[in-house]
This record gives structure tokens, sequence and C-alpha cells, in this order.
């Protein structure tokens, strides 16, 4: 069957005025270090006109979302505080005084209309940003598209926010790959981040599993069952459904994963009989077999660098997971703690591994290891079976599937094991979540 396809322009926004225009230096930080102090920020609303209240408390509902998750900013309540809301229509100082006074550092306000172009009705947002520690209006800035992608505005916005004050890209615009379960198949979808809008990438009507985004977020490339007997690793773009066959060997071909730089793609097959590791030239496409030995050797997950791999290797008995450097020398063993280690994901910023680990409880969480093997530290609690660790681009939330709630379903959570969330909820088998790059 042909697959479902995935529209690439979704919407066009023109900026009126320069974006976060200031004579003040931006002051980047570093928002991963354990003392960091989030930024205090108001969001005082959106202003209405033409009728369009639905669109202003749409983009203040997202926007604060945005905004939390982005573990940057402390999203206050203003009303708490006595700052009445809905009401800034310019450079009004004794509001920003009385923010500032309550200890906020970052006022947010703005104005929403739709407005009636024929065939479309337009969203027409204008944003503000006050800063306190310049004591300035440092933004002014217009987003016009259909009402809806609305969502898709706000998510602008904050993106923006994350980066005026830390140099980073945010993850609001994001985009999370999975499998679902249809009608006894496993297809491929993409959502937001936040779990929003979920489109159907494959419709085969057998298995799609274990995908992986390409670096510029053009491609997916995963596992495609097209028979009992034959496992491939496809690839798909996503704008127009075109689909290629990268991997045919004989056997089984798995668990495939792409080199930051995009030049190399290392997979797990079985080629010559047990499951070992190996590495395509994405240019050149030849060959090269990482992995020799009697063991069962698959997953693997690229350094940010490119220099290095993790994988998995029952080796030693049981499964555990192990660093080999690209080319397949300097293979060391780095999980010890149980009898049970798989799935590793690479952090984005390499500091940490995310895997599944079994408890002594004999329950599988999602734990963390740093590189070196010198800290470890487990991310998930309580029952349920949870798998498939994937990281946010900015290193500060882990995505994962779980069947705690009974079905398998996708859940959020911060790197530290904080504000847990769950983000599937169409009554399918979701698993094997990967994030994208930003």
């Amino acid at each position: 069957m042909r697959a479902l396809l995935i529209g690439g322009a979704m919407i066009a926004m023109i900026g009126v005025a320069s974006i976060f225009e200031s004579r003040a230096t931006d002051v980047f930080l570093e928002a991963t270090r354990p003392d960091f102090q989030k930024i205090p920020l108001g969001v005082v609303g959106f202003r209405a006109s033409n009728g369009s209240e639905w669109l202003g408390s749409r983009i203040e509902e997202v926007l604060k979302a945005d905004l939390r998750r982005s573990l940057i900013f402390d999203v206050v309540d203003l009303p708490s505080r006595g700052i009445k809301v809905r009401e800034l229509k310019g450079d009004e100082k004794a509001v920003f005084k009385q923010a500032t006074d309550n200890g906020i550092s970052v006022l947010v306000w703005g104005k929403a209309a739709a407005k009636d172009g024929g065939n479309n009705t337009d969203a027409h947002v204008d944003a503000y940003v006050y800063d306190g520690g310049t004591d300035e209006v440092i933004s002014g800035k217009r987003y016009v598209g259909a009402t809806g992608v609305a969502r898709l505005i706000a998510h602008r916005f904050a993106d923006e926010l994350v980066f005026r004050y830390t140099g980073e890209q945010g993850i609001a615009r994001t985009k999370i790959a999975y499998v679902s379960e249809q009608k006894g198949a496993r297809e491929l979808f993409v959502m937001d981040y936040d779990g929003h809008d979920p489109r159907q990438v494959t419709a085969d009507g057998y298995l799609n599993l274990m995908p992986r985004w390409s670096a510029d977020r053009r491609f997916l490339i995963f596992t495609a069952y097209r028979s009992r007997n034959t496992q491939d690793i496809d690839m798909i773009e996503l704008a127009t459904g075109k689909r290629w066959t990268l991997i045919s060997k004989k056997g089984l071909n798995i668990t495939p994963a792409l080199s930051p730089d995009g030049n190399y793609l290392a997979f797990a097959s079985s080629e010559d009989g047990n499951s070992e590791i190996y590495k395509q030239d994405t240019r050149t496409k030849a060959f090269e077999r990482l992995t020799t030995n009697q063991a069962g050797d698959l997953s693997p997950t690229w350094s940010p660098t490119g220099r290095e791999l993790a994988f998995v290797s029952d080796r030693s008995g049981g499964p555990q997971v192990y660093i080999m450097s690209a080319d397949g020398s300097n293979v060391r063993r780095l999980t010890f703690e149980g009898d049970y280690n798989a799935a590793p994901a690479w952090s984005p910023k390499g500091n940490w591994i995310a895997y599944v680990c079994r408890t002594p409880r004999r329950e599988y969480k999602i734990c963390l290891i740093s590189p070196d093997g010198q800290r470890r530290e487990q991310v998930t609690t309580g029952s349920g079976l949870d798998d498939s660790p994937s990281w946010s681009p900015d290193g500060r939330h882990i995505v994962f599937s779980s069947i705690v709630d009974g079905k398998s379903h996708i859940y959020m959570i911060n790197a530290d094991g904080k504000d847990i969330e769950r983000i599937t909820f169409d009554g399918h088998h979701n698993s094997s979540p990967t994030w994208s790059p930003a």
C-alpha cells in the first residue's frame, strides 16, 4: 500500500519587526548545571480582537506549556502576585515595575486576531517581551498563518524565547516518531513533541519498527518487515512519501542508527548467523563489520561526535551495554549493575547514555550511565515495563514507552526523573519513540 504523506509546508510566518532586537547583550545561560535557577516569567495574555478570544486563549495555553517544558523558565501565576492580566497595550512602566518588584524577570504578552481571507481564515499574532534586566521591551514580532496552525505559532514563539535566553535551539517545534498498532499491523507515525497532531507515515499493513531520524529531519530510517521472511532497513522521505530499501542482507536487519553527520549507517544483521554490528558508508555504500564473536550484538547508538558507538551484547552471559570506537576497536563493557541492560541511547550533549535496566525487583526501568561508567542513575520508577528511551535534542528530557497504564503508550520525563507526562492517548499500542533533532 502506498504510504500516507506528511505535508511539508504547513505555514508561512512573516516577521514584520526584527526578532528580539535589543541594544543589550544577550546573556547565554548554562541551563544544564545543577544549580541553574529558572528565569521567572509571566504570560500576561494575548488580547483578542474580531471575536478571536479562542485564538488568544489557545496561544497562551500552548505557550505556557512549552515554556514550562523548556526547563528554562519558571512560569509565574500573575494573579497570585497581584498583577492584572490581559491589560497590557504597550509600554506600561507601572506594570513592568510591579513585575520586577515581585521578582519576575520577563513579561510576555500580545494580540491575536483571526481575519477572514476568503477561502481561509488567517491568524495574526503580535508578540512582545519585556526584560526586567534591561528595562526594555525587547521584542515585537508578527506571526501570520492559517488558524489551524495556532499551536505552531505558539511553539515558534516559545523556541525563540528559549534561544534568546540560552543561545540554544528550543524543542517546541521538534517531532517524535513512533510505532502504532493499526488493525493488527505496526505502522510509523510522527507527532508534535507534546503528543498533538499525530500523522501516519506508513501504511503497509504489516510491521514497520525501530524508527530513527536523519540529522536534517527529512527522513526516517526503520526496519520494514515486508513478509515473515524478509526484514530490510528502509528509508522514507516525510514530505513526499518516497521510500528506499537501504539494507537487504539475508537474515535479520534491525536497529538502524545514522551517524550525526549522516555519512554512516550502523545496524545489526544476522547475515552470518548471529547478530553482529555493521556499518555502511552512505556515500560509497561500502560495508564494514564492526563486531565478530559468538554473542548477539545489536542496538548501536552513536556518540554526538560520531567517534564512538554504544551497543548491546550478551557476550558476558546476559545483555549489557558496551562502547567501542566507530571502527570497531577499543571495545569495553559499560554496565555491570544488574543482569539485563539494553536499548542504549546516547545523549546529545554526550554526558549520559540512557538505557533499559532491570531492577532487583525484576522491573524494567529507564536508567542513565555516564560514558566513563562512573555515574549511574535510575530515572523511572513504579510498576510497568519502560522501554525505548530517546533524548530530546536539548538533552533535558527523555521520551520512552511504557505499559504502566495497561497498554503501551509514549511518555516524556525530565532527565532528572521529574514531571512524567503521558503524550499518546489514542488507545492503540504505541511504542519505540524517537525524538527528532531540533
